[in-house]
């Protein structure tokens, strides 16, 4: 609570809060800062961990899980408590130690479930990645002290020379944003982790390596080369993110791409913004900043409410695979409509808050268009990819609210299928009412982000707010206003009987059964095979045979392509490399002695052919 007060006030006032204790830690003096850019995520980090932690009462209980749910609290509270260190921290040394917390408390939140062969995988595999952009980070800030003379954070703008260092930052932070191909961590570990702690990984934790992203490319002399390569990663990463997560049937995984995705749409804004400071543009380069901090917030909404709608599908019927539920609408009324909201939302849909702030992001690249050279042609393709990407969301989330909620059940666990308690529902009704009202009072959250936008570059800390956001909060309340009258109007004619029910999907057949529905595979199998190329999909199929065939049946897996297809590989070279080299190691002292004799031979080799030349060049003088 004094976290969402501070950074609430900080918003809305556009002031900063600085404090200095004499106390030392690592033999720096303890340094905290708020502005409005980390006052931004600190909201966000008190919003989404009291409703993740609200959730696990009842989710991750102590009847449930008597050994892990009173670790899990602990490291619940030491996650939140360094991601707020992370964010008021203006020192670097105590920024390396609060993000190195922040990973290993990460960890054990991933870990809960440790008897899981497969959870402990996903464990291991994000703190191997969480460590080497961490290595990054630390060059970062031990380089950055070099040159500064300083630990002490804060605008460097002025300081030539800096530039050159923002490239280790993107590589550390977008380790932690999980940008594509940086991402290999995020599927596995969103998709084993603990619901709520899915959740606070995908709302918030990610958003950590976004906002380092950010905040440096706010305070060190970025060259426009920066720009440019966060924008184009952004447009990857929201395209291959929502055609990776087309390809899956595992409901969480495919919630885990869609982080890839937005991490995107949002990076989308920022690359743009860089281009625009450095062009001095600030017309559009507002605009694009404003839609991506906003979208900051807008992914923390509805993918913490779409992880917890899953959440509560895991808890009813014990599984992941899609193709294993259906029909759960009728006995899970509440987590379909939720889930549903959460749908429309991150499918950037009018009138929730997906669509505001990607409207104010394709704005900025509409006005960009009017910027002749470079911009131009960067922002048209920018535009139509960002479309795309849309257009893709939506055919995913028709395929999985469909295939999940709607038909009938394929599993017996989604024939026993039962409502969440009250402490699930809870969260997800508050993360829901925040979708809706930044959808139809989008004004109403303008002047938060022009302190946001200001704090990042003093010059556009005045930049007026869009006439077309006002305008768009009225046809959003108009198109509530009509939905509900719909809604109003369909209830009276099924309860009239005007209306005839009948099985969904049910094809013609007389007695239809539940295999004859589309799977997850089926769904999106035309728009799967188009990226084929990238999704490297595997298929196994037993075909029918004989005039009466008694089996057949066909799967389809996709990896993960970056993972398996390129890190996979060469990190077997390169354990088969050490295993070589450990081999010379075998404690014999005439093999050392054997090492000896080479090294000399091969000192005395390079030696005469570096003096040979010289000879020469001296007997033809």
């Amino acid at each position: 609570m004094a976290a969402m007060a501070a950074g609430s006030w900080v918003l809305v006032t556009g002031g900063v809060w600085d404090w200095q204790s004499p106390v030392r830690i690592g033999g720096e003096a303890l340094h905290l800062r708020l502005d409005a850019l980390s006052a931004l995520f600190l909201v966000l980090v008190a919003v989404l961990g009291g409703a993740g932690a609200l959730y696990a009462w009842e989710y991750w209980s102590d009847a449930g899980h008597p050994v892990s749910a009173p670790r899990g609290r602990f490291w619940w509270s030491a996650l939140l408590l360094s991601m707020g260190l992370v964010l008021l921290s203006s020192n670097g040394l105590h920024f390396l130690i609060a993000w190195e917390l922040f990973a290993l408390a990460g960890f054990f939140l991933i870990t809960l479930d440790s008897r899981n062969p497969e959870v402990r995988g996903a464990g291991w595999l994000y703190l191997a990645a969480s460590h080497a952009g961490t290595l990054m980070l630390f060059a970062f800030f031990a380089l950055l002290a070099a040159r500064t003379g300083s630990w002490e954070l804060g605008p460097m703008r002025d300081q030539a020379g800096l530039g050159s260092l923002f490239w280790l930052a993107l590589l550390g932070f977008g380790v932690k944003a999980g940008l594509f191909p940086l991402h290999i961590w995020l599927p596995s570990a969103h998709a084993n982790a603990p619901s709520h702690v899915s959740a606070i990984l995908s709302g918030v934790a990610i958003k950590l390596g976004i906002y380092g992203i950010v905040r440096f490319s706010g305070w060190l002399p970025v060259p426009v080369a920066a720009g440019w390569l966060v924008a184009v990663l952004g447009v990857v990463s929201a395209v291959l993110g929502v055609v990776f997560a087309l390809g899956q049937h595992e409901l969480k995984r495919l919630l885990a791409y869609h982080s890839v995705e937005n991490i995107g749409i949002i990076l989308i804004g920022v690359g743009f913004a860089m281009v625009a400071a450095a062009r001095d543009h600030a017309a559009w380069g507002v605009l694009a900043l404003a839609g991506g901090l906003l979208h900051v917030w807008n992914h923390g909404l509805f993918k913490s409410l779409l992880f917890l709608g899953a959440g509560s599908v895991v808890h009813a019927t014990g599984t992941r695979e899609m193709s294993r539920l259906g029909g759960l609408w009728r006995a899970m009324p509440w987590t379909a409509s939720m889930f549903a909201l959460g749908a429309v939302a991150i499918s950037g849909l009018p009138p929730l808050n997906g669509f505001v702030s990607e409207w104010l992001v394709y704005l900025g690249l509409f006005d960009a268009v009017h910027d002749p050279g470079a911009t131009l042609w960067a922002a048209i393709p920018a535009i139509v990819l960002l479309a795309m990407t849309g257009a893709l969301a939506l055919a995913c989330f028709v395929k999985v609210c469909g295939v999940v909620f709607l038909g009938a059940p394929r599993s017996e666990g989604a024939v026993q299928a039962h409502e969440c308690g009250r402490w699930m529902r809870a969260p997800m009704l508050a993360l829901a009412l925040g979708c809706a009202g930044i959808g139809l009072a989008p004004m109403a959250f303008w002047p938060a982000l022009r302190s946001t936008v200001g704090a990042w570059h003093g010059a556009w800390a005045s930049a007026p707010a869009p006439q077309s956001l006002g305008t768009l909060g009225m046809i959003h309340l108009a198109l509530v206003l009509s939905a509900v009258g719909g809604g109003i109007w369909l209830w009276r004619q099924i309860s009239r009987g005007g209306l005839v029910r009948g099985l969904t999907w049910d094809c013609g057949y007389a007695a239809p059964t539940a295999r004859m529905q589309y799977t997850a595979g089926s769904f999106a199998g035309i728009i799967t095979e188009w990226f084929a190329w990238i999704l490297q999909p595997v298929r196994r199929a037993a075909r029918p045979e004989g005039t009466f065939p008694g089996h057949a049946r066909i799967e389809e897996h996709t990896p993960e392509t970056v993972l398996e297809r390129v890190v996979e590989p060469v990190a077997r070279l390169v354990i088969r490399g050490s295993g070589m080299v450990r081999r010379l190691q075998n404690g014999r002292a005439q093999a050392y002695l054997f090492y000896l004799i080479l090294g000399l031979a091969a000192v005395a080799a390079m030696t005469l052919a570096w003096s040979e030349p010289e000879l020469l060049h001296g007997g033809g003088e």
